[in-house]
């Protein structure tokens, strides 16, 4: 199997799922067009492959939405394999993935202390003796 398989594979999987999102051709109410794919990791067998899944919205609609593309990952898993041609598709499963929304919120923490701190600094008096 070549070095660059499986990766190049995670990326035609993603970009495949994600364009299927986009064009709302899953046709559950619960996936919204708002849902992005992160990431894919497809096993080395090729069996298995994990996909996931993040988005802006409240962590309740996000959670609704992986279940609904769970629900639909049999039509999913047929739609990319009629495009991709390979032997052994691998059985999509999909994960929250709650790193990029982290991530944001912790960019506005640290955002908020940095005002906070030079708001800090430039209400404090100045030092000098100056008589």
């Amino acid at each position: 199997m070549g070095q660059y398989r499986i990766p190049r594979l995670n990326d035609q999987l993603r970009d495949e799922i994600s364009q299927l999102i986009l064009r709302s051709e899953v046709k559950d109410p619960r996936v919204s067009t708002f849902l992005t794919i992160n990431r894919v990791e497809v096993s080395n067998d090729l069996h298995y492959a994990k996909v996931y899944v993040s988005s802006f919205l409240a962590d309740a609609q996000v959670e609704k939405g992986v279940d609904g593309l769970n629900n639909a990952a049999g039509f999913i898993q047929t739609a990319i394999a009629k495009k991709l041609r390979i032997h052994q598709f691998p059985k999509l499963s999909f994960y929250v993935d709650t790193g990029m929304k982290e991530g944001f919120e912790m960019v506005q923490k640290l955002n908020e202390l940095e005002k906070e701190q030079s708001s800090g600094e430039s209400s404090k008096p100045s030092d000098g003796t100056a008589e």
